[in-house]
């Protein structure tokens, strides 16, 4: 179980650009030596008294000795700039864990999880767990992106559906590019086509706040109650 956030001292020891815009970084723990979070949560890196940014680890919480985060680099961002400049051997500071986006096993709903390009950090950190963990109940994944190089945790969630019956997986970009034969359009299109039968069901949604209030919105219209779909808006 996750405790209470601490101060917490860090070290980088490797960073890789999974896209143009997306660099993952891998963070050996110093103080504590090991971070227990949940999957989903996050962590708040200071830039100055009243600055901070806050990242979810994409790892799931059996790597607390080497935490990794997922970060998308946005043109001209203070924590954009901090993470595109990281190198091996760099002391992290941050604070954590914080965050409620996590899943309570003991519901017995069906769970369906969509996720917006970067927003599939937590649920990515919360999918790995369950399926180390031997979750076995049904669930889905809707992952959305405007272009196919956004999908970058893409062949993670093929293994998985290859590996596990009770996972489906539905990867969609806005306007595929040429040999792209997966599904087009918008999250919450797809999402409404996808989804027949509301009851029993519980969704997990993360990205950007226009998809969430789409997605909310589509499901509200079929008959959800507002408090059965979890959201997180990263911008």
């Amino acid at each position: 179980m996750a405790g209470r956030p601490r101060e917490c001292r860090a070290q980088v020891v490797a960073t890789r650009h999974l896209a143009p815009e997306i660099v993952e970084v891998d963070l050996r723990m110093l103080e504590p030596d090991a971070l227990a979070f949940e999957a989903g949560q996050w962590v708040s890196v200071p830039f100055g008294p009243r600055t901070v940014r806050a990242y979810s680890m994409v790892s799931p919480p059996s790597r607390a000795r080497t935490i990794t985060l997922s970060v998308d680099l946005a043109p001209g961002g203070l924590g954009s700039r901090w993470a595109r400049a990281l190198a091996p051997g760099d002391p992290v500071s941050f604070k954590g864990p914080t965050g409620g986006f996590t899943v309570k096993r003991s519901d017995p709903r069906r769970t369906v999880f969509v996720a917006e390009e970067i927003g599939i950090v937590p649920i990515r950190s919360i999918l790995l767990d369950l399926y180390e963990t031997g979750y076995g109940r049904p669930n889905g994944l809707l992952y959305w992106a405007r272009s196919e190089e956004w999908l970058v945790y893409d062949r993670d969630f093929r293994s998985l559906a290859r590996r596990h019956s009770s996972f489906s997986y539905m990867p969609v970009l806005r306007a595929g590019a040429a040999g792209w034969r997966g599904a087009t359009g918008e999250a919450h299109e797809l999402l409404d086509r996808a989804v027949g039968d509301v009851e029993r069901l519980l969704v997990y949604v993360c990205g950007g706040g226009e998809t969430v209030d789409r997605v909310r919105s589509a499901l509200v219209a079929k008959g959800m109650d507002r408090r059965s779909v979890r959201w997180e808006k990263f911008w």
